[in-house]
């Protein structure tokens, strides 16, 4: 039998919960939950080609020099 690792304040009842929660999910509410959880962020995420990072990172350097 293995034993089985799990993080400080989890046990098996908790994963099992957290697992019949997004089981029981329709994709709306799941797609719902996902765009909740970025709302308030005024953030992105977005794919850079690797020659342009270095000119991106200027960028956003220069961005927060002015601004703070």
């Amino acid at each position: 039998m293995t034993e089985n690792n799990y993080p400080p304040g989890w046990d098996a009842e908790r994963v099992g919960k957290v697992l019949a929660h997004y089981e029981r999910q329709t994709d709306d509410e799941a797609v719902a939950e996902d765009e909740s959880a970025f709302a308030d962020h005024p953030e992105t995420v977005m794919s850079v080609p690797v020659d342009l990072v270095p000119a991106v990172r200027a960028l956003i350097a220069k961005s927060t020099e002015t601004q703070g």
